[in-house]
C-alpha cells in the first residue's frame, strides 16, 4: 500500500520514544508544530558547533560558509516549491510574518479607500487579523467566503465576490481546524479571471502535498518550518518578481540596503529587500535538512499513508458513542476534528494527556469556524508520517474511557 518503513521513520524522531504520565508519547498534535528528526536536531548542532557566524556581511570564513549554506536553503526552497527564481523566496519567521508581510507592504502600494480583500470562513486567525487591520487603516472592506456544513467553501458565492474593487484573495490551501483541501487551482483561475492576485496560506499543505508554485499560477504562497519538521521561528514568502518589485519594503535596518546617508536610502534588491537585520540564521540554514527529509520519503508515499491513516481513524472514531466530527469535506488532509455529546473538548484533551496522547483542544486560532458550528472548540487530532494505526487505537481508546468518566 506504500513504500514507507514506519518504524524505521520513527526511529527517526528521538522525543517518539518517551513516556508521558507513565505512558508511550501518541504525539497527534502535529497540526500545531511536527516533531524533529534526527538530522534536523544533528543540523543545529553543527550550525552552532562548526559555523556560527553572522550571514550576509563578513569577509571571514565563518561568515562566508555560513551565507553558502543560508543561501543553499534559499535555493531548496525554490525546488521544493518549484519557484522560477530563487529570489522570489523570502525568509521570514513564519507563516504569521509572511501574511503581515504581504499585508503591510501590499497594502501599502495597491489597497485604497473603498477597495474589497476576499478571505474565506475558515482561516487561521492569522489570516484574518492582518486583514482587518488593513482594511481599518485603509477603509477598505474585508469580505468572507462563506462555507457549508461540511466545510466546503460556497465558490459560487466566490466568484459572485470578485469585482473591480477586489484587490487580492487571501485563503488557506488546507484548513488547520476542518482539515479541507480547497479547490485552489479554481479559487486562483476566478481570481486571475479578474486580474486579481492571490496569497495562498500553505502552512498545513507543504508537508502533506506536493506544491509547484508555476503551475498554480499563484502569486504569493507562505508556510512555516516548524510544521514541516524543521525548526521553529523561520518560514517562506514566495511572491511573483513582479510583486515584490512593486511593493515597498517592510522593515528598515541591515541587508535591506544598498546604501544610506541622512538625505536618502536606497534598498537592497530582491530577495534581501524584504530581510532587514539578522535573521534566524541558525533556523534558516537548518531548514535545508527539513526539506531534505521530506524529499527522502517523497510527498506522494507521505501523502498516500497519511491518507490511509485519516481513513482508519475517522472509521474507528465513529464507534464512539455521540461523537460528531466537525469537518467533513470530500477532501481532507490529515486533520479529524470532533465533539462528543454531553463532554466539553477541553476535558476529552485532559484525560487523553494523562494517557500520554497528545491532541489539541480549543479554537485552534480560528474562532469564526467555531461559532458557525456553534461549539466552543473540538478535540483536533492532527497526524503526520510517523503516525501508526496503533496510536489511532490509543486514540479511540483514550477516547472512550474519557467519554465513560464524563458523560
Amino acid at each position: 500500500m506504500n513504500n514507507l518503513d514506519i518504524q524505521a521513520i520513527r526511529a527517526d524522531f528521538p522525543i517518539l520514544k518517551r513516556e508521558v504520565n507513565g505512558k508511550p508519547l501518541v504525539y497527534l498534535d502535529n497540526g500545531a508544530t511536527t516533531q524533529k528528526p534526527q538530522a534536523v536536531i544533528d543540523a543545529i548542532m553543527a550550525y552552532y558547533t562548526d559555523m556560527n557566524s553572522n550571514v550576509h556581511r563578513g569577509v571571514h570564513y565563518l561568515s562566508q560558509i555560513s551565507t553558502d549554506a543560508f543561501e543553499v536553503t534559499r535555493r531548496k526552497v525554490q525546488e521544493f516549491i518549484h519557484a522560477e527564481h530563487d529570489y522570489e523566496v523570502i525568509i521570514t519567521k513564519g507563516t504569521t510574518d509572511s501574511i503581515n508581510l504581504v499585508a503591510t507592504c501590499y497594502g501599502q502600494e495597491f489597497v485604497h479607500e473603498g477597495d474589497e480583500i476576499i478571505i474565506s470562513a475558515m482561516e487561521h486567525h492569522s489570516n484574518i487579523v492582518p486583514w482587518q487591520m488593513l482594511c481599518e487603516t485603509k477603509k477598505a472592506v474585508l469580505k468572507v467566503i462563506p462555507m457549508n456544513e461540511a466545510g466546503e467553501l460556497d465558490m459560487d458565492a466566490y466568484a459572485a465576490m470578485l469585482n473591480d474593487k477586489t484587490k487580492l484573495v487571501s485563503v488557506n490551501y488546507v484548513s488547520n481546524a476542518l482539515g479541507t483541501i480547497n479547490p485552489i487551482r479554481e479559487i486562483i483561475r476566478l481570481a486571475h479571471a479578474k486580474n486579481v492576485p492571490v496569497l495562498l496560506d500553505a502552512a498545513q499543505a507543504v508537508q502533506h502535498l506536493k506544491i509547484d508554485v508555476q503551475e498554480l499560477d499563484v502569486d504569493f504562497l507562505v508556510f512555516s518550518g516548524h510544521k514541516m519538521y524543521g525548526p521553529t521561528g523561520v518560514g517562506v514568502l514566495y511572491g511573483k518578481e513582479k510583486w515584490l518589485n512593486a511593493m515597498p519594503p517592510y522593515q528598515g535596518g541591515g541587508d535591506m540596503i544598498k546604501d544610506v546617508s541622512f538625505e536618502k536610502t536606497t534598498y537592497n534588491e530582491l530577495p534581501f529587500k524584504f530581510e532587514a537585520g539578522t535573521p534566524n540564521i541558525e533556523a534558516g540554514i537548518t531548514l535545508n535538512a527539513a526539506i531534505d527529509y521530506i524529499n527522502s520519503l517523497g510527498l506522494d508515499n507521505i501523502k498516500a499513508y497519511e491518507d490511509d491513516l485519516l481513513a482508519y481513524a475517522t472509521e474507528r472514531l465513529q464507534e464512539v458513542e455521540g461523537i460528531r466530527f466537525i469537518g467533513t469535506a470530500k477532501e481532507k488532509s490529515s486533520v479529524i476534528s470532533f465533539v462528543v455529546d454531553g463532554t466539553h473538548p477541553y476535558d476529552i484533551g485532559v484525560i487523553l494527556d494523562k494517557l500520554g496522547i497528545a491532541v489539541r483542544t480549543g479554537h485552534h486560532c480560528a474562532q469564526p469556524v467555531m461559532e458557525q458550528y456553534g461549539i466552543p472548540g473540538t478535540v483536533r487530532a492532527s497526524l503526520a508520517v510517523y503516525n501508526t494505526k496503533e496510536e489511532i487505537d490509543a486514540l479511540v481508546a483514550g477516547v472512550k474511557r474519557a467519554v465513560a468518566m464524563l458523560v
